[in-house]
Parts: structure tokens; C-alpha cells; sequence
């Protein structure tokens, strides 16, 4: 008329064997939509940062100036809200004039360390 104490402890084994296959997959599904977020919101600076360039001119010096600037031209802010922290907490990386392009725009990736492999990689703006 109820399950004994051996049916139960088999039942959670069972529960427990399933839950260790399934995790492992669903948290690199995690670090995966971190580097796809990180990505879109780099996207949404950049065509913030060309939104002040056709306004004042040129890029700003800082992101900071994306919500606060006092250029000639300046129609901002240019960002509705904050400036946004990267996916692990860190803010974006941005630098003007840049070394490959007019600006160099990215994310460190997990660690927040220049380079690294893998969801340590840097995720950068081209």
C-alpha cells in the first residue's frame, strides 16, 4: 500500500543518473547564449556609435558620451538606458581611433581577460 524505502532510493538513482546526463548539455547551452547575447548588444553600441558619428562627426572618445556628451551636434543620448555590462558582468571594451577599424569594440568573454579560448574568448565587434 506505499513504495518501501528501496523503491524510493532506486527512483532517485534513476532521477539522478538522468539529471547528470541532461545538465552538462543544458549549461553549455548557457555559455553559448551569453557569447550570443554579448554579440547582439555589441551590435546595438555599434549603431549607436554610428548614430553620434552622424550627428557630431565623429565617434565619441568614450561610450560614456553615448548618454551624456557636450559636442556640437550631439542629439543624444543614444542609449535609452545604462550603458549595458557584457552577459559575465564586465563592461564592454572601447577604444577610438581604433587599431584595425575607426573604433575596436568588444567583449574580454567570461573571464575578462584579453584573449583566451573558447567562453574565454573575446567576442569583437567587426
Amino acid at each position: 500500500k506505499g513504495f518501501t524505502l528501496i523503491e524510493l532510493l532506486i527512483v532517485m538513482v534513476i532521477i539522478g543518473l538522468l539529471a547528470s546526463l541532461v545538465a552538462p548539455k543544458m549549461f553549455s547551452k548557457v555559455e553559448s547564449s551569453k557569447r550570443g547575447t554579448a554579440s547582439a548588444q555589441l551590435e546595438m553600441l555599434a549603431t549607436a556609435l554610428d548614430a553620434f558619428r552622424l550627428d557630431v562627426g565623429r565617434y565619441p572618445d568614450t561610450l560614456e558620451e553615448l548618454r551624456q556628451s557636450d559636442k556640437r551636434g550631439w542629439d543624444g543620448p543614444y542609449m535609452p538606458k545604462e550603458l549595458p555590462l557584457d552577459p559575465w558582468g564586465n563592461p564592454y571594451q572601447y577604444k577610438y581611433p581604433g587599431i584595425s577599424a575607426d573604433y575596436d569594440l568588444k567583449s574580454l568573454g567570461a573571464d575578462g581577460i584579453e584573449s583566451g579560448e573558447e567562453d574565454n574568448a573575446d567576442i569583437v565587434y567587426r
